[in-house]
């Protein structure tokens, strides 16, 4: 048999390939003859047909049938053999395949072997794809090279420490031992690698976190040696020392000092010294400082420290890589909360973020100047971000609609300012606001009583301006509904008064029902107002033409409120002016969860809000009562008709907790209610807690339904769930079940757990029957 070509000339010969096609017969060509290679047991050419075979898996071709030939040449006495066959283990094997124990036999063999550099491809290949078996079967082998004076052996065997830890935790113990001496290295190799397998003990065991606090010392010392060294040519990098040490320890010290007042003593000046010597022309320095400042926020430091760290922040936000000032905008949200004050200082230059062409600067630029407004600066906020809402990208506007609601129902110096800031975000982006904006305005404006007048001239105008914005449209009629007296009047004293007829005012409202731009929804407003007016003006007559109009509309919400109101005008009008009476001063009730920032894309749904003090029962109002029961209509019916929004909470059923998931510490409990008026949506809140020594980061929780439901995941309050039991993670899911079947649920959970990422599929199928039904 003629001898193979070499792997050099198949290379060449692949890429002269000009079509997918012809490559792959090629490989198919050179494939079969591998594999007749194999079928002869030709020992001479095995290791230059694996060579190739594992130049062709890189491309993506099979090549599973080598897997053997690799285990041959592993067991081989010549060096090339081995190191290609250890490499195509690497590649080609992996603990989920049974043939990779056959070669735990030859590792051992190696890992004793005279020759350093095959000791270190066993260690390569141990570390790289060993299994849990074959980690306890050859770690005693492991923690002996540990301990050899070797350096090369010793920084191959403490990265191999490092995989059988995390394969099998239980024998961390047996490197402890080993670990003393590690420090004590002079070779960087050694070092970094001690440093690692240092640190994922650490992780790992709050027992070893305990144990090793006592090298912070020791630490701070190889630290300080790095930043003070002279030039190295051997480790040197753009003209620092070892800059992937630096960090691997301050990596390890913000472990050792997070919750420990003496360790972060220990480490506070030698922390300081790194942030400022650290060069910063250069990336590489950057990388030091940015590690540094994560280390300074996570440990105990002292507050100046954090001030410093703060600044070093604010520096990155200068600089021209977007990279870095991603990182540093990322990183000052997080330390918003513990360090305001700091971080106030950078405020200037994180709202000129907002003009940066990267989208994901402008979001995080977004999101921690919400995070910095307050009472002294809500005004100058307010101002540059209601201009970045004019400017900015249509997937930006929602987000920041719902940050600017919230801020100035928060910090609002004054009810007028918060009403002319809101209908400035209705008028710039009402297409995108939060479904429970319009309910939330209208509270505000009943609840202030003083700007009845100056409201609606401005929201009348506004009208007149752009009707495209519904929920500015749909709010704007419920206060011309309620107000239009005082609209005509002119009774504004806060800015001049406009002339308006009764007839201007009709003609306007009637134009929105007849709009392509209205909604359903802002019809539905459109013809209650008119129908407030008939008892606020005297033009009667053409409202009742108008209400009778639309007693034949193809819309049945809009049908069914026109005949309603036909009613009203023939058969109780005695009863009229009572009932369509301005509305009383408005309280909202606590809701569940994180319902109050969370945006959905459905309809406007009203909030929930009820009468601050309910007048008591008296004659009218059972004259009230009657006329409804002779409608034909229920409380809610009629109270949501007429824009009054009130729930009667006695009257829903109470559904059963159930718990959804318990396991490795996690628990997962649903509460139920139904969401009204729709008795087709079932809302359940999740509450997440965490039963473990350990806080559960990056917790997501996700859902899935089949197909005959409809599901909507909002978002959750927090993605931490704190360890102990010392709180929950709440998120609120809706669920549309419009065929009343059986619910159930595919749950996805994910969450990092002691630096491990966890990740659990689990089905829910026990829902109470109240829930769906």
């Amino acid at each position: 048999m003629p001898a193979p070509i070499r792997l050099r000339e198949l290379i060449r010969t692949i890429r002269t390939a000009r079509t997918q096609a012809e490559e792959r017969e090629m490989i198919q060509k050179e494939c079969a003859a591998i594999r007749s290679s194999f079928r002869e047991e030709d020992n001479t050419y095995r290791c230059r047909n694996v060579a190739k075979l594992l130049y062709m898996h890189m491309l993506g071709y099979p090549a599973h049938f080598g897997q053997l030939e690799c285990l041959k040449l592993i067991a081989s006495q010549k060096f090339t053999d081995k190191r290609i066959g250890y490499l195509g283990a690497m590649l080609l094997l992996d603990e989920r395949q049974d043939v990779h124990l056959l070669m735990t036999n030859c590792i051992k063999n190696d890992l004793n072997h005279s020759t350093q550099y095959v000791q270190g491809l066993a260690l390569c290949t141990l570390g790289c794809m060993g299994s849990s078996e074959m980690c306890r079967d050859l770690a005693g082998e492991v923690e002996k090279l540990l301990k050899t004076s070797n350096s090369y052996l010793r920084k191959k065997a403490a990265l191999c420490a490092v995989h059988v830890i995390r394969k099998v935790p239980e024998l961390m113990e047996m490197f402890l031992p080993a670990t003393k001496n590690l420090l004590s290295e002079k070779n960087h190799g050694v070092l970094h690698t001690s440093v690692v397998l240092l640190t994922e003990m650490c992780e790992r065991s709050p027992d070893m976190l305990a144990h090793f606090r006592k090298l912070v010392p020791q630490l701070v010392r190889i630290l300080k040696n790095l930043i003070m060294s002279g030039y190295s040519p051997e480790h040197d990098v753009s003209g620092i020392s070892d800059p992937f040490l630096q960090v691997r320890i301050l990596r390890l010290l913000r472990i050792l000092g997070k919750s420990d007042d003496d360790s972060s003593e220990a480490m506070n000046d030698i922390l300081a010294q790194v942030a400022t010597n650290t060069e910063t022309s250069k990336n590489v320095g950057n990388a030091i400082l940015y590690e540094t400042v994560l280390t300074i926020m996570d440990i105990k430091s002292e507050s100046g420290l954090r001030v410093l760290a703060i600044n070093i922040l604010g520096r990155f936000l200068l600089n021209n890589d977007k990279n870095i000032r991603y990182v540093a905008l990322t990183s000052l949200l997080k330390t918003v909360q513990t360090d305001h004050n700091a971080v106030q200082r950078h405020r200037s230059t994180i709202v000129d973020c907002l003009k940066d062409l990267d989208v994901s600067i402008k979001r995080r630029a977004m999101e921690l100047s919400f995070a910095l407004v307050n009472g002294n600066n809500i005004r100058g906020m307010m101002k540059e971000l209601l201009y970045f809402l004019d400017s900015c990208d249509p997937e930006f506007k929602a987000d920041c609609a719902s940050g600017v609601f919230l801020a100035a129902e928060k910090y609002a110096p004054s009810k007028r300012w918060h009403i002319d800031t809101i209908m400035r975000v209705l008028t710039t982006a009402g297409s995108y606001v939060r479904d429970d904006s319009v309910p939330n305005l209208i509270q505000l404006i009943t609840n202030s009583v003083e700007m009845h007048a100056y409201t609606v001239q401005r929201l009348y105008k506004a009208l007149l301006d752009d009707i495209s914005q519904q929920p500015l449209v749909q709010v704007a009629s419920w206060c011309i509904g309620e107000y239009g007296d005082l609209l005509v009047s002119g009774q504004c004293e806060e800015e001049e008064p406009i002339q308006v007829t009764e007839d201007e005012v009709l003609d306007v409202l009637e134009g929105l029902l007849v709009s392509n731009l209205s909604t359903p929804v802002t019809r539905g407003y459109s013809l209650t107002a008119i129908m407030k007016l008939s008892t606020r003006f005297s033009s009667v007559n053409r409202i009742k033409k108008v209400v009778s109009i639309y007693g034949s509309s193809i819309d049945v919400e809009l049908q069914q409120r026109a005949v309603e109101y036909n009613a009203l005008f023939k058969k109780y009008d005695h009863m009229r002016p009572a009932l369509l009476e301005r509305m009383p001063i408005m309280e909202k009730t606590s809701s569940n969860g994180p319902t109050e920032i969370v945006q959905t894309n459905g309809e406007t749904e009203p909030s929930i809000v009820e009468p601050k003090h309910p007048p008591p029962v008296t004659q009218p109002a059972n004259q009230v009562r009657a006329l409804l029961i002779a409608l034909g209509l229920s409380l809610l019916n009629i109270v949501c008709m007429y824009g009054l929004f009130l729930i009667n909470h006695e009257s829903l059923s109470t559904i059963p907790p159930m718990i959804a998931y318990n396991k490795n510490g996690l628990k997962i409990d649903f509460t139920f209610e139904r969401a009204n008026p729709n008795p087709n949506i079932a809302v359940i809140t999740i509450h997440a807690s965490n039963s473990t020594d350990a806080d559960m980061t990056e917790f997501v929780f996700q859902a899935a339904v089949p197909k005959t439901f409809q599901l909507q995941l909002l978002s959750p309050s927090s993605n931490v769930v704190p360890a102990l039991n010392q709180g929950t993670v709440t998120q609120v899911i809706r669920v549309l079940n419009p065929q009343k079947q059986q619910l159930r649920m595919r749950i996805k959970l994910t969450y990092t757990l002691k630096g491990s990422p966890v990740q659990d599929l689990s089905e829910v199928n026990n829902f109470p029957p109240q829930s769906w039904q």
